[in-house]
């Protein structure tokens, strides 16, 4: 069944229908477009929602992230983030395949309707313009065809009249005979027309119309199947990014998998150990020395007087955990815990007077009304951050390591540049067109000064490390390097620094093959990490940058070392490579 032969004469409800069709391709549109607007104001939304929730850069709860239960907080947001990111992708995705491909095929749909519409109209008008013609010969046959009989009654009447003349008679039938052959003429002009226009009609109603309502027809089904094609992509745009919001999801429950409340505690400790000794046991004070004391003043381990004591501490207010509370001076020493007084090492009683009951009612009447000394006699002790003694003794010996493992780095770096300056500068001197040797002098005299100021931080680092009872574990250097006057030194440092002549060196040996000879020594002997777990990769990732390592989806790694707070995981594969990866671009098992 088609349009042509069933609505050959719904001419107008074809064209309401076919306008109302593209009427509707416009409003799924527009509710398409909206649809974008809500999600793309939800990823917004999302997004600033997980920017306010996000710690800052350098702040306390950056510094926090090395709990686990704040590690999986901030995972949830790194996964709500790509979770915004996904809402976009939909959003981006519904506008390019459904909103800018229907309003495409939205604009190709009404010229192709205007067309077809124009077409059956010019036919419409072609077919009424030759009825009008039908019309107008068919009045014209009508009109002479009544005259020609009122011609031949006419010249009847004359013939039968007896008073007119022959002259009148024949004109009157010539006159008539006349009449009559022009509405012959006329009557088959008509019957002509009527044929010609029939002819038309039939073509307009059997041909040209059911082709023009089968075209439309045609349009219609088509735009019908792109629309049904627009509600299928609808929902396969969202599904398509399901498995990502999925891994999202899963991502946000692994965060919270992955709180370890003992580790915590663990970390907790690790971070604030400070390494002092608790306090040892008060010694008792006995007040009634004062009065029942003997009158020799002879005998060992006499306890210190009441009234000496309360006359000392009279001023201080005991607190168990005072966190304003300073060290002495004597007590900076990473070795030192809090003394414990004992009666043996107090001083004498103090010397009473000839009435003790007296003087002891007066010295604590001293210790009821304490005089406060004034604010500005308080002098406030400066604080050694340089060898970090401000610090407890366990986060001391951390810091401490931490400045020399970095001064260790920076003076390695250096030890390079100096090598590769005298390299430069041998070459300068067997091929003097290549440069000036001269010109490497102040770079020479440069590194070499780095080198002995980091030598010597390093050696004042190493001794602090010492003394808080630490033990040096940075790395021995022994390079080949440039004094400045260009000669080369022989430099080891192992916690201290020797220089050697130039004429230390023989001149058969090679002083390249001087270069990180023991450095290389103490990297062969030392072995490869134990792995503490292993990873699965969720993502493809690249690698390209410094230091990473590239996956592919699916890819189970080891784990060397677990992410310390910024994000990033160090794995290995069986052939050795190692590098970081993504925490939040794998599933981490870490063996317990």
């Amino acid at each position: 069944m088609d349009w042509g032969t069933e609505l050959w004469d719904q001419y107008d409800i074809l064209d309401k229908h076919t306008q109302s069709g593209l009427d509707l391709v416009d409003k799924y549109m527009k509710f398409v477009k909206e649809r974008t607007d809500i999600e793309q104001n939800y990823a917004k939304q999302l997004r600033n929602l997980t920017k306010k929730y996000s710690p800052k850069r350098g702040s306390k709860e950056e510094q926090e992230c090395r709990f686990s239960n704040h590690q999986a907080f901030l995972d949830i947001l790194n996964e709500m983030n790509d979770y915004a990111g996904q809402r976009e992708l939909i959003a981006e995705n519904m506008m390019i395949n459904i909103c800018v491909e229907l309003n495409k095929y939205l604009q190709e749909l009404k010229q192709e309707r205007k067309m077809h519409l124009s077409e059956a109209k010019k036919s419409q008008q072609s077919l009424e313009a030759m009825y009008k013609q039908l019309d107008n010969s068919k009045k014209r046959f009508e009109r002479e065809w009544r005259e020609a009989e009122k011609a031949a009654q006419y010249a009847d009447k004359t013939d039968q009249d007896l008073n007119a003349t022959k002259a009148d008679v024949e004109k009157a039938k010539q006159q008539a005979h006349l009449r009559t052959h022009i509405a012959e003429d006329c009557k088959n002009d008509y019957a002509a027309q009527l044929q010609k226009y029939n002819k038309e009609q039939s073509q307009f109603y059997f041909t040209d119309m059911p082709q023009i309502f089968n075209k439309l027809q045609d349009m219609d089904e088509r735009r019908i199947k792109k629309m049904a094609q627009g509600y299928i992509l609808f929902a396969d745009t969202e599904r398509h990014v399901m498995p990502i919001i999925g891994k999202c999801l899963e991502g946000m429950t692994r965060a919270g998998t992955n709180v370890n409340a003992r580790n915590d505690s663990v970390v907790l400790i690790e971070q604030h150990k400070s390494g002092f000794e608790r306090p040892g046991d008060l010694d008792f004070e006995d007040y009634s020395q004062g009065i029942n004391r003997a009158s020799s003043d002879s005998s060992l381990g006499t306890p210190k007087g009441p009234l000496e004591l309360l006359g000392k501490n009279k001023n201080k207010t005991f607190r168990l955990f005072n966190k304003k509370s300073k060290l002495p001076s004597s007590s900076l020493s990473p070795y030192s815990t809090p003394p414990i007084p004992t009666p043996a090492n107090g001083p004498p009683s103090p010397k009473f007077g000839r009435d003790p009951l007296s003087y002891c009612l007066k010295e604590i009447n001293k210790t009821v009304k304490p005089r406060i000394s004034s604010f500005r006699t308080l002098k406030r002790t400066p604080v050694d951050t340089e060898g970090f003694t401000h610090l407890p003794p366990e986060q001391r010996r951390k810091r401490l390591q931490q400045k020399i493992d970095d001064m260790s780095k920076e003076l390695q770096k250096e030890m390079d540049q100096s090598e590769a300056l005298g390299k430069m500068k041998d070459v300068y001197e067997k091929n003097p067109q290549m440069g000036d040797p001269a010109s490497l002098a102040p770079q020479i005299g440069q590194t070499a000064q780095n080198m002995d100021r980091l030598r010597g931080e390093l050696n004042k680092y190493e001794s602090w490390l010492a003394e808080a009872g630490g033990r040096g574990d940075s790395i021995r250097y022994s390079t080949h390097s440039i004094n400045n006057n260009g000669a080369h030194n022989t430099n080891s440092h192992d916690g201290s620094c020797t220089l050697f002549s130039p004429g230390a060196l023989s001149d058969e040996t090679d002083p390249s093959q001087a270069i990180y000879t023991e450095f290389d020594d103490e990297f062969e002997e030392e072995e490869l990490a134990t792995p503490i777990g292993q990873c699965t990769a969720l993502y493809n990732f690249p690698g390209s940058s410094e230091g990473t390592i590239s996956m592919q989806e699916g890819e189970v790694l080891a784990v060397v070392e677990e992410d310390k707070g910024d994000g990033w995981t160090r794995v290995r594969r069986n052939n050795g490579d190692e590098g970081y990866i993504p925490t939040s671009y794998a599933t981490i098992m870490v063996n317990k």
